[in-house]
This record gives C-alpha cells, sequence and structure tokens, in this order.
C-alpha cells in the first residue's frame, strides 16, 4: 500500500469524496508541499497535482508523487490534463488549490495569461466556476507592488480565496499546512453548519486581588479552541471569546479576548447582536463563582504575611447569555464537577439546564481539566443522555455533529451577497480585537 493511503483520514474524514488539484508555482517555498498535501490527505482528500515548468526546477515530480500517490501533471498533452480534471464531467475537481502561487503566476491569473499548466488550470476552473485558493509566496517587497496587489484585489473580486502567511525576514512566507488545509475544509464543507455563526466562550476567567494576582483555576482552554476549529472546518463562521488559556490557538480564527467575569458580561453586551443571531452560543470557559474587591497596586507580602480574601459570588453569566441570545439559538451549557457519580453528575446537569435556560447540557468530571482527552456526558433534551468519550478534538467534531442535526432546518442567517462570498471561497478578517 502507497504511504499516501495510510495516512489518509487520520485526522478526520471531513475531506472524504472531496477531490483536490494542487497547483505548484516556482517558489522556493515548494519544498513545503509534500507537507501541505499529507495534511490534506490526514483530511481524507483525494490530491493530484500540477507543475509549472519553473517548480521542476526546485521539487521533483517524484517527490510530489510520493507525497500524493499519483503521477503529477508536469505538462499539457492531447489528454488535455487541464479540462479533465476542472472541466465538467466525471473526476472534475472540487477546488483548485495554487500552493504555493508566486507573484508571476497570481499576475497571469488575474490578467488572463495563460502558459504554464498551472495557469491553463486557473483559466479553466475560474471560467467553469471550480473553487480557487491560492497561498502566495514571495519576498516582501513583491508583495507591496502596487500591480501585484491591485491583482490580488481583481482575484478577489472574481471569488478567489487567498490564504496568506506571515511576514518574515523580509519574506511573505507562505502559509502553514495546518493553515491551508482549515482553509480548505472551511471553503468545501456542505454540512448544517455552513455560513452559520458559532460563538465559542473559553479559558479561564482571572479575578484579579491586586494588581499582579489573581483567583483562576486549572482550565487549560483546550475544549474551546477544539470546539472553535472544528466549528471552522464545517464551515462555520467562527468567533472564539477567549479568557486564559494554556493553549495555542490558531492564526486564523476569530478571537475576542476577556479576564474577568465582569469583562466577559460586557463583552457578551457588546457583540449582542452576534449572539442573537448565533446558530449557536457554546460556553466551555471556566467561569469564576466567586470574586473579591482587588486592592489597588500590589499588597506587600511584608506588611500583610496573612492577608484575608472575602469572596463574593460572581454575575451568572449564563442566563445573561440566554437573554441575549434567545432561541432559535442553541446555547450550550458546560457544567464541571469534582468526583461525583454518573447520576449525581447527570442531576447536576440538569439543574443547570433548569436554571439558566440552556439548551444543552455538557457535564465533565475535574479530572478532565488539562487533559488532552474528555469523557462527558452529554445532555441534549430533557431525557436523553449519551457519552462521548476521547481525544478533546474527537469530542469537539462529534459534539458538533450531534448538534449539528438539531440546527440543520434553521435557516442561515447570511445574506444573499455573504452566501455568494461563502460560496467563492473568501475569508473572513483573521482576528480581532475588543
Amino acid at each position: 500500500m502507497h504511504p499516501s493511503r495510510v495516512i489518509r483520514g487520520r485526522t478526520t474524514q471531513l475531506l472524504e469524496g472531496k477531490h483536490i488539484l494542487v497547483g505548484i508555482s516556482g517558489s522556493i517555498a515548494a519544498v513545503e508541499v509534500p507537507k501541505i498535501v499529507r495534511e490534506l490527505l490526514r483530511h481524507g482528500a483525494d490530491v493530484d497535482a500540477v507543475l509549472s515548468p519553473e517548480a521542476t526546477r526546485i521539487i521533483t515530480a517524484e517527490a510530489v508523487q510520493f507525497a500524493t500517490g499519483r503521477i503529477p501533471i508536469t505538462q499539457l498533452t492531447g489528454d488535455v490534463e487541464h479540462v479533465r480534471l476542472l472541466g465538467p464531467g466525471e473526476g472534475r475537481a472540487d477546488l483548485f488549490l495554487i500552493a504555493p502561487a508566486t507573484a508571476n503566476t497570481l499576475s497571469k491569473i488575474a490578467l488572463g495569461i495563460d502558459d504554464t499548466p498551472v495557469t491553463s488550470c486557473a483559466s479553466v476552473a475560474l471560467g467553469g466556476g471550480v473553487p480557487i485558493l491560492v497561498a502566495p509566496a514571495m519576498h516582501a517587497q513583491m508583495a507591496e507592488n502596487p500591480a501585484l496587489r491591485e491583482n490580488l484585489e481583481r482575484l478577489r473580486r472574481w471569488g478567489v480565496g487567498i490564504v496568506s502567511g506571515a511576514s518574515v525576514e523580509g519574506e511573505a512566507k507562505i502559509a502553514g499546512p495546518e493553515e491551508i488545509s482549515a482553509a480548505v475544509l472551511h471553503r468545501l464543507a456542505d454540512g448544517p453548519w455552513r455560513g452559520r455563526t458559532v460563538v465559542v466562550i473559553g479559558g479561564a476567567a482571572r479575578e484579579s486581588i491586586d494588581a499582579v494576582r489573581s483567583i483562576t483555576n486549572e482550565s487549560s482552554g483546550a475544549s474551546a479552541v477544539a470546539l472553535a476549529t472544528q466549528a471552522h472546518y464545517r464551515g462555520a463562521e467562527v468567533e472564539l471569546w477567549t479568557g486564559a488559556l494554556q493553549v495555542p490557538v490558531p492564526g486564523w480564527l476569530r478571537t475576542f479576548p476577556w479576564r474577568s467575569v465582569s469583562d466577559l458580561r460586557e463583552l457578551a453586551r457588546q457583540r449582542r447582536a452576534t449572539l442573537r443571531g448565533a446558530a449557536a452560543v457554546l460556553v466551555p470557559a471556566a467561569l469564576s463563582d466567586f470574586t473579591v474587591q482587588p486592592t489597588p497596586g500590589k499588597i506587600d507580602s511584608r506588611a500583610s504575611p496573612t492577608p484575608t480574601l472575602e469572596l463574593r459570588p460572581t454575575v451568572k453569566l449564563l442566563p445573561e447569555l440566554r437573554r441575549l441570545a434567545p432561541p432559535p439559538t442553541r446555547l450550550v451549557a458546560f457544567k464541571l464537577d469534582a468526583g461525583r457519580t454518573p447520576a449525581e453528575l447527570e442531576e447536576k446537569a440538569e439543574r443547570l439546564r433548569t436554571e439558566t435556560g440552556a439548551d444543552w447540557v455538557v457535564a465533565n468530571d475535574a479530572r478532565t481539566m488539562g487533559s488532552a482527552t474528555t469523557d462527558s456526558l452529554v445532555l441534549p433534551r430533557p431525557g436523553e443522555r449519551h457519552w462521548i468519550r476521547g481525544p478533546k478534538s474527537d469530542f469537539a467534531g462529534k459534539l458538533l455533529d450531534d448538534l449539528g442535526r438539531e440546527i440543520a432546518d434553521r435557516p442561515s442567517t447570511l445574506s444573499a451577497t455573504e452566501r455568494l462570498t461563502h460560496r467563492r471561497g473568501r475569508r473572513p478578517s483573521r482576528r480581532a480585537s475588543r
């Protein structure tokens, strides 16, 4: 068995049955193509590749064949490969990904110049309505060339998605394999979450004691990041509201920071329109039940060797979120407890549902905090229960798939223009701040 088949679908199967054509142009970043291809394979895709003549000077056809498990196209023949792979009919690719995309290739496509296998494929894809994503790679000065910027804007207007990387050491680097695969997953998603808004609220609250100390807990925020990531993979427009995290956040997720419960309450009020229009609001955040009146400056440990803290209850945020996001928005609350039997955990979760008006409740034991795996009791509706066990990424995907079946019949909140943008593959801005 070819190694490419061994890894297919190992991460997710969200691209199973999807056919992706990868166009490789002549940037030194072409050496990253095997990693990009392998990431797509891990999500279940079938991948073919086409190389420009300049690309073959940097990466060999044999290396690309090893990555994809298929013989790549290095020149067009009487088999009209560009039409066979991107024209109408059986075998047509679902998406054309150009990675890396050089300034030369991007400008040729924008100006209708068709003189390499890659640009010929782009011509057919543009004319036939096949989605295109491009991952530019070039020197930073070339990226700032007004001609190129104008050409990129033209491509955006045509619905071409731009997956931009970081600018490092004078170079506009190609986006990483995970970011590129996330863009492909988001673009090709066709399930119930596509085009819907999802808000994920995660991380740990920090209640200030003084200017340098705080009360917090052991939550890592891993479940929240996994839920936001998996929702993005499924085509949702995701906002991740982040408290204190111990795990990295992918750069392509749109984030809004908060610190304390009162900060989060204010953020929710500022984002009330988003909450109201969301298909789902998921709240795995570890919210403090208690806060203190912070002392100005820093408490002097010598002057106060045994300081006393007076705890007072924080505002309960879930009822506030329910008020700001009434049905049909699905509010998913998370209940964390310690040392409870499954029956006791279920009883606590049902009480939380009653007190907050949440639609679904997910209950966990405290031992899952900071762990890579979870053992969660899910209560979709009164009288219904099931367990999801395993890695947090798998848990997040399974929970969203279960919840997705409930929201499938609800109309998308996207406008006609926004639906067209999503269909053509444009991406929202990657980050936001309060």
